[in-house]
């Protein structure tokens, strides 16, 4: 008997994550952000992208983010199924 994909099971998944922020990441804050691979662009953004968990985590990533004093240019999830 196959079992229906719930919502919830969905939700569990770690999920692709990139964040994108104005201006070029110092090479120092590579730690903090240990989970992420960092890749700065041609146009002076930097892309943080990994696997997140859940809300909480990417608060936190957020949170990281915000501390650094640099501008939140977008959040995007990448669908699992789509990689």
């Amino acid at each position: 008997m196959n079992k229906p994909d719930t919502h919830a099971e969905k939700h569990n998944e770690h999920q692709l994550t990139t964040i994108r922020i104005k201006g070029h990441l110092a090479d120092r804050w590579a730690d903090w952000f240990a989970e992420l691979t960092i890749t700065r662009t041609a146009n002076g953004d930097t892309l943080l992208t990994g696997p997140v968990p859940d809300q909480a985590a990417l608060y936190g990533l957020l949170r990281k983010v915000r501390d650094l004093g640099l501008p939140l240019l977008t959040v995007h999830w990448v669908d699992p199924s789509q990689t």
